[in-house]
């Protein structure tokens, strides 16, 4: 609220510099824009909301002062009034004619020039000091998140010709801080050894110094928390969470202290499992897909590896777009979980086409004797990873890839596109097979 009352008066002050120039109304018969040495006076009169033949008084002072510094384009605007001809007088901000950065070794210099164009500090832009500031603060933060609290940034700025500027932006890292504790504050079931053990970012130990784990990084500590928060869900604490983190430096920015304050819950086991929607495919051979039974510790992980193998199920007999989905119903009174498998098979869906691409030296014929997956049937996800398991052990390939897009116009059609990497010309493959007729029998 404060900025605005400032920038009123601002612009209060800045209407009544230049009402002794033109304090009595007046038709303008003329325009004239000085001080302009970059700027064409074409975009000076596209944002002036005066033209020639309109009365000019306060208001409209006032309104084409605002109209101009609001460009960012100026550092100083006056109007004034020579006879029936409004004078414009400006003085533009210098335009940016390079920018320099050194000292940066964690972030490139291309993602930092990419970074600073997005936000208008860039070759050929105008020059803002308030920008600039930005970008230093913009700095430091990304280096604090890296851990490297000791981070030094600086900017100079130099004049050159023709109202021209050159940036140069010098970065001092220092060193990542290091992780002296890292402290589980709420842990009951597990101890925190065991937990801390599972986390990328460590205290110092014989290997920190090869892989670096004791170097602090919130990003790191981010992936951290969300291990720490699979392992409850995955061993039944389903009202697990993370109540705060605290991240504290020492005095000499060199030290990291990490405190996490955890709420387990309780313990929830597996009350009963049930299938639910479209069961296009027999009961009991979506159980065998399901990982989650009555009695076990309820597991997140296991309830999203049964999706999976459900979907895939279905995806072998042509519902290649089925969704499953897992509902739970908690019991807080038994710390129980059913959990109910709802199948949404939606169209079973038939292939159009099968094409290859990649293959230089390898006729379609060959690779396409090697199919388990044929056009016009429905689909069978099982059948077309079979298909690619055969044209790699083919021995021709480096890299196979599928993808299956639908057919554009309809709902049940896709096409299934093989793309293969030919091994490089001169490779020398080598077989060896046995037969009781012949022997020994290399393959080359």
């Amino acid at each position: 609220m404060a900025d605005r009352f400032r920038c009123v008066a601002l612009w209060v002050l800045l209407a009544a510099s230049c009402m002794p120039a033109v304090a009595k109304a007046f038709v303008v018969r003329d325009i004239r824009i000085d001080g302009l040495v970059r700027i064409a006076s074409g975009t000076v009169f596209n944002y002036l909301p005066v033209k020639v033949g309109d009365t000019f008084d306060e208001t409209r002072s006032a309104a084409a002062l605002r109209a101009l510094f609001k460009t960012g384009l100026f550092s100083d605007v006056r109007i004034e009034r020579d006879g029936e001809v409004l004078v414009v007088r400006l003085t533009e901000r210098p335009a940016i004619a390079e920018i320099r950065i050194t000292g940066n070794e964690d972030i490139k210099t291309d993602d930092l020039l990419k970074g600073l164009a997005e936000i208008g500090v860039a070759g050929g832009e105008v020059f803002d000091q308030g920008r600039l500031d930005k970008v230093e603060q913009e700095l430091r933060r990304q280096y604090f998140g890296a851990g490297k609290y000791g981070v030094k940034v600086s900017s100079d700025v130099r004049p050159l010709d023709g109202n021209r500027v050159s940036v140069s932006i010098t970065v001092d890292e220092g060193e990542a801080a290091r992780i002296r504790e890292i402290n589980i504050v709420g842990n009951r079931a597990f101890e925190e050894e065991e937990l801390v053990g599972k986390f990328s970012l460590s205290t110092p130990n014989l290997f920190s110094f090869i892989t670096g784990a004791d170097k602090y990084s919130k990003q790191k500590l981010a992936g951290d928390l969300e291990t720490l928060r699979s392992i409850y869900l995955d061993n039944g604490f389903i009202n697990f969470s993370i109540d705060s983190t605290q991240v504290a430096i020492s005095p000499d920015k060199q030290g990291v202290y990490v405190t996490i304050n955890v709420t387990e819950g309780r313990q929830f086991h597996i009350k009963e499992v049930k299938l639910a929607g479209e069961l296009l495919v027999p009961e009991a051979e979506l159980f065998k897909r399901v990982q989650t039974h009555a009695g076990d510790v309820f597991s997140r992980k296991s309830v999203t590896a049964s999706q999976t193998a459900i979907t895939e199920r279905l995806g072998e007999d042509g519902y290649a777009f089925a969704n499953v989905n897992a509902i739970p119903d908690i019991s807080t009174d038994d710390d129980t979980v059913s959990i109910t498998y709802f199948m949404d098979p939606g169209k079973r869906v038939y292939v159009r086409r099968i094409t290859f691409s990649g293959n230089l030296r390898t006729r379609d014929e060959v690779l396409r004797r090697e199919m388990r997956q044929f056009e016009g049937a429905w689909i069978s996800t099982a059948a077309v990873e079979r298909s690619k398991t055969r044209l790699l052990r083919l021995g021709y390939f480096t890299e196979v890839n599928v993808e299956t897009p639908a057919v554009p116009g309809t709902t049940d059609q896709v096409d299934v596109n093989f793309t293969v990497v030919e091994q490089p010309a001169g490779n020398l493959m080598l077989g060896l097979g046995f037969s009781q007729a012949a022997g020994v029998i290399f393959n080359t």
